[in-house]
């Protein structure tokens, strides 16, 4: 079998738009999102966050403290973890975001550990339309951070203002011409 590369008929190019998150309308109370990815926390993860943002706490970068606490092991930065989470809504909740209005409720109800894998899931809880800001909504969900046995290692509720259907600013990316792809192959 041998193929043909070709640039018209049967499999022209055709430009397929990327995932560009949600706006306030795509969102309703009671909606669950299990967002799609996971992290393994390494030590270096905890070490630098702790370091970075100068907390001097030694559970997290003394492993010989750590040894003596009951425990056993270091923990991992609770502030980091709050982040992390945070994050790995971003791609179904804040992609759009405005601004994000605060975190309320943050519980830790059980340790994380460096090795854990940290995965997340949240649901809307209510939505409503800016008072200030029409081409604003704000939306409130309860996320959930757990680790790989299942166990709720964060919650909190989170609120943020997102941008509405036909506000969200546009900026325009320079491309270079499509000529330097290759030519697409049809099969023989």
């Amino acid at each position: 079998m041998t193929k043909k590369a070709t640039q018209s008929g049967v499999g022209e190019n055709r430009e397929i738009p990327g995932w560009t998150g949600r706006l306030f309308e795509d969102f309703s109370p009671g909606d669950i999102y299990y967002h799609p990815f996971g992290k393994t926390v390494t030590e270096a993860d905890n070490q630098n966050f702790t370091l970075m943002t100068q907390n001097v706490a030694k559970t997290h970068v003394d492993r010989n403290f750590a040894k003596a606490t009951e425990f056993g092991l270091p923990l991992v930065n609770s502030t980091f973890t709050l982040a992390l989470v945070t994050g790995q809504s971003t791609i179904d909740l804040s992609m759009n975001v405005f601004a994000n209005m605060g975190w309320d409720e943050v519980r830790m109800p059980n340790p994380v550990y460096e090795g854990d894998t940290i995965y997340s899931r949240s649901k809307v809880l209510s939505t409503r339309e800016s008072k200030s800001r029409p081409n604003l909504g704000l939306v409130t969900v309860a996320t959930e951070g757990f680790n790989q046995n299942s166990k709720i290692v964060i919650s909190y509720r989170r609120t943020f203002m997102v941008y509405r259907q036909g506000h969200l600013p546009s900026v325009a990316s320079a491309r270079p011409d499509e000529s330097s792809l290759p030519l697409i192959e049809d099969a023989q």
